[in-house]
This record gives structure tokens, sequence and C-alpha cells, in this order.
């Protein structure tokens, strides 16, 4: 008994030091000191009644397979429909040295319906950027393009897949069931090719002058 015991306490150790060593090294970036929309608010708009993100289950939580943290509030770029809100969102604090960043994100329109219509984007369409601002001023680019890294977060378009993004989150609201479409969240991982610099912070941005009215619900990272 004593041994079955004794072994039982080891096991123990064993799993909870390796459920930290996996954890070990995610940073679960705050946004909110940027975050300029809340998640139970109306988004886009404040006339699209039940158009909300409350849905979302708050604090640590699993998207795929990537811890995220998810609080109050996000970040919202504007666009001509979204015109209360910023085209560029700067001074995200990181002050990490990373290898990796996921993206928990979409954006507003673009898939309502045909190729010409006000609310649809083409496939391969710059939309947004992300800019990793490194501790010596040099920068990279994180390029979110349309059909390749999201979607719009209304499901408009039978769940037609992104090339290099994922759906890691589906959900509904009142405002979406109007036209019969559900919710959706993309995942979007970059591999930081300067590891060894910190990362001071970075710039969430539009890009070009389609209807996409981009947001980021959420951003992790892999600390070197």
């Amino acid at each position: 008994m004593k041994h079955c015991t004794m072994l039982a306490a080891v096991l123990l150790i064993f799993v909870a030091a390796r459920a930290a060593a996996t954890d070990k090294g995610s940073i679960l970036i705050d946004l909110q000191p940027k975050a300029n929309q809340k998640l139970d608010e109306n988004l886009h708009n404040e006339k699209f009644e039940g158009n909300k993100l409350s849905g979302l289950p708050k604090g640590e939580s699993l998207f795929g397979d990537v811890k995220f943290k998810i609080d109050e509030k996000l970040i919202q770029l504007g666009c001509k429909y979204v015109q209360d809100k910023p085209d560029k969102v700067e001074g995200i604090k990181v002050e990490k040295k990373i290898t990796k960043l996921y993206l928990l994100h979409a954006t507003g329109f673009g898939a309502f319906g045909n190729p010409g219509d006000p609310l649809f984007i083409n496939d391969g369409v710059a939309i947004a950027k992300y800019t990793v601002k490194y501790e010596d001023n040099s920068e990279e680019i994180i390029p979110i393009v349309y059909g390749e890294d999201v979607r719009d977060w209304f499901n408009h378009d039978q769940s037609k897949p992104a090339t290099r993004g994922k759906i890691v989150w589906e959900g509904e609201n009142e405002f979406a069931k109007n036209f019969g479409a559900t919710l959706r969240l993309y995942l979007t991982e970059w591999k930081n090719p300067k590891p060894d610099k910190k990362v001071v912070s970075i710039t969430f941005a539009r890009e070009g002058d389609s209807v996409a009215a981009p947001f980021c619900v959420a951003i992790t990272a892999d600390e070197k």
C-alpha cells in the first residue's frame, strides 16, 4: 500500500511538471489598454441589435491548440461602414523575445452577396497588417489577406475555407440569425524571423480601401 501511495505521488508530480513545461513560455498579450470595442456591445453599428461576441468564453481558453485570454474588449478597426473606429491602433505592448505569434481575429463584412456587391470582398485582397516593432526599431510586417488569413466573421459563404488561417471558433448571435448565418473566428500563426531581438510592440492597421472592418480578439506569443 505504501509503495502504491508513493508511486501515485510520483505520477502526480510528473504530470504536474509536464503540464507546467507545456505551458511555460506562453505569453497572453494584454490588448485591453488599446482595446476599443466591448464584446457585449453591438459590433460595427449600434443599430445592429444583438450583433455581439458575448458568446465567447471569457478568461483563458484553447482555440484550436493555442491558449488565448479573452477579456471584456477587442480591437476594432474602422472602414467606410464603421466610421467611429480608427484605421490603426499602435503600441500593443510585448517587451519580450518571442519565436511565434498567434492571432485570433476576423473581419466585419466581405462575404455578403457576390463579386461586385458593396459588402463583398474578393479573395486575395489585403485588408490589414500587423507591424512587429523590435528593440532596434526594425520592423516585420504580417499581412492579412482576405480569403487567405481570414474571412467575414458572418458565415455567409457556407464555411468556405481560408488557405492559411483556420477557423478555431464558431458561434452565433441574434443579429446573425436574421441572415441565417453563424459566426466564426480565425487563427493565424506567424513565425518570427528575428527571435533573438526583443519585440517592443505591435501595431494593428487597415490596408487598402475595401469594406473590411478587421478586428483582433486576442494575441498569444511563444516566448524564446
